[in-house]
């Protein structure tokens, strides 16, 4: 289909075809706490029953550089750090296991076991300082922590202070013995038995945090049944979009797999993209950091078929200037979520990419990343849509100030409910009250649904500027700039305003080998924005907006950074 045409099948009729009853994904209705929501049938109780279905199998999961593990090869190390973590750590039911690790397989296989013997596994961000670290260690009351080297390091004062135990995955053992550490290899025994340990689906699972933008982050608690509805969910989504607008083919019929570029303490790299590949035995290639060009050798190598990161991402591939030289036709998929993305991305991945199409989701971490998703055909029709709704378990409003549900096209905060949410804020009972109402979740996003039914994303609450009792959102600003030919990277914040309240400022990094001032700016944003949009102040700059580990800028940090005298 070309640019303006839109799929015959309508999004509710196949969804009904895909969950209907005897169906795989058949979905039903379940009442909890007073509240009725639709959910899978057939979901998985617990994420122990995802790992337990991988035993035996002998295909390939995970490759980490010049590593090779099967789906076997990983249970046999769960099992191992499992039976560690009951026999030897006294790990018990709702202890704390903290996770501080890069991308490495150790990450993939602590977790499965944290969560198998009853335990909530702990995400740590691992840019975080040691001050970060401590809190989080300190909030969450680890029982154990499980580190790589470096965060190791970074962590054991923390730890020796709260006499948290530390196991240090990689690196020399010999290192972590005079440390006064344990090292992996000596406490993860092959042919060591999984405990018998009773897990139901309403017992907290994992403990993400937020990405802490605005103060101390805040710990996002979810149960196995959400995380397992959630699984649920984004592989219906892909059936459906089959249904609509045909199969994601390529010509070779490669296996579907993913590349991890993204990390996995980071909602998107742990759900959508570890845990289902752990849940339907697809391959993941994993990159210990993000490159660009290193991401690119990968997918021509392992043929990889779905990219999922965030914006970001997918412009520095499509920025690199050896993008020609790989072979990324069995791509099928390259998107993700996390931030905005701008309408142009769009017509780039699918110029730039023989078979993939762009796929934009929005998510957050307190939904488990999943919600509206806007794909391929859909996503050309309405380029600066995050998806159509309704999903087939979330349901999404937009509603005022007092709770009151809003018309198609006007804009107020969005609300979504259903099976994937999370439980609540760790230990912040008033900060989940304030979130969570009667089963929906204020998401503290700001945007509108047009008539039918697709979602559009103006802004982050927080991010939006009030000048002059205008409102301005920066991700609309944003999308503006980035239609320069001359900006490579752009964002927009608010500064504070004597006259106005604030005024709307801007940071662009400059393409190598362009020039570009503020008058020109200026002139090519009056066709596009009305005035009081604009940026009044600008900062052109040559190097790469700092981001924090989920991709996403922090705008106090933006302005502390680029208009310190003025914050």
């Amino acid at each position: 289909m070309h640019e303006g045409s839109r799929v015959e099948l309508s999004l509710r009729d196949a969804i009904s075809q895909v969950t209907g009853p005897g169906q795989l994904f058949e979905v039903t209705e379940r009442s909890v706490d007073g509240v009725t929501r639709r959910v899978f049938t057939n979901a998985p109780a617990t994420l122990r029953d995802i790992f337990d279905g991988a035993r035996g199998a002998h295909e390939t999961f995970l490759v980490y550089e010049d590593e090779e593990w099967t789906f076997e090869d990983v249970m046999v190390a769960v099992d191992g750090f499992a039976d560690a973590l009951v026999r030897h750590y006294g790990v018990r039911h709702g202890d704390r296991v903290g996770i501080a690790m890069r991308n490495i397989p150790e990450w993939v296989v602590a977790f499965a076991a944290i969560v198998s013997v009853g335990g909530i596994a702990v995400s740590l961000n691992a840019w975080w300082t040691a001050d970060e670290l401590d809190f989080a260690i300190c909030d969450a009351d680890l029982k154990v922590l499980v580190a790589d080297p470096e965060r190791c390091l970074r962590a054991l004062e923390s730890c020796r202070r709260r006499q948290v135990p530390v196991v240090v995955a990689r690196g020399d053992a010999n290192v972590a013995a005079e440390a006064g550490v344990a090292h992996w290899v000596d406490v993860v025994v092959p042919g060591a038995q999984m405990p018998r340990v009773d897990v139901s689906s309403a017992d907290d699972a994992t403990i993400l945090y937020t990405s802490g933008t605005t103060g101390r982050p805040k710990g996002a608690v979810s149960t196995h049944d959400a995380i397992c509805q959630t699984l649920m969910a984004f592989s219906a989504g892909i059936i459906i979009e089959g249904r609509r607008q045909g199969p994601r083919d390529h010509p070779a019929d490669y296996p579907t797999s993913f590349i991890l570029i993204v990390p996995l303490f980071h909602v998107t790299g742990c759900v959508p993209v570890m845990l289902s590949c752990f849940s339907w035995h697809f391959k993941l290639v994993m990159m210990h950091h993000w490159n660009p060009e290193t991401a690119l050798g990968l997918i021509e190598q392992h043929r990889i078929t779905n990219v999922v990161g965030v914006p970001t991402q997918a412009w520095d591939l499509l920025n690199s200037p050896r993008l020609s030289h790989f072979d990324t036709s069995s791509l099928t998929t390259v998107g993700g979520g996390g931030a905005p993305a701008a309408p142009t991305l769009v017509a780039r991945v699918e110029e730039a990419f023989v078979n993939g199409r762009p796929n934009l989701a929005y998510g957050m971490t307190e939904t488990n990343a999943y919600g509206p998703q806007n794909y391929g055909d859909d996503y050309q029709y309405r380029p600066s849509s995050t998806g159509q709704t309704p999903t087939v378990v979330m349901d999404v409003e937009i509603r005022d100030g007092s709770g009151r549900v809003l018309a198609p096209r006007d804009v107020g905060e969005i609300w979504v409910a259903g099976p994937t949410l999370f439980r609540g804020y760790w230990r912040q009972p008033e900060a989940t009250v304030e979130a969570l109402i009667s089963g929906w979740l204020r998401t503290g996003d700001v945007g509108f649904l047009d008539e039918e039914g697709f979602l559009f994303i103006e802004d982050r609450l927080k991010d939006m500027i009030l000048r002059g009792g205008e409102n301005v959102y920066c991700a609309e600003v944003e999308a503006a700039l980035y239609e320069h030919p001359a900006i490579f990277e752009a964002a927009v914040c608010g500064l504070p305003d004597e006259r106005l309240g604030e005024s709307v400022a801007a940071v662009v990094v400059v393409r190598e080998n362009f020039q570009l001032d503020e008058a020109q700016l200026t002139e090519f944003l009056s066709t596009r924005l009305a005035r009081y949009k604009i940026p009044t102040r600008v900062v052109f700059t040559n190097h790469r907006l700092f981001t924090n580990a989920t991709g996403k800028i922090s705008k106090v940090d933006l302005a502390q950074r680029y208009f310190r005298n003025s914050v």
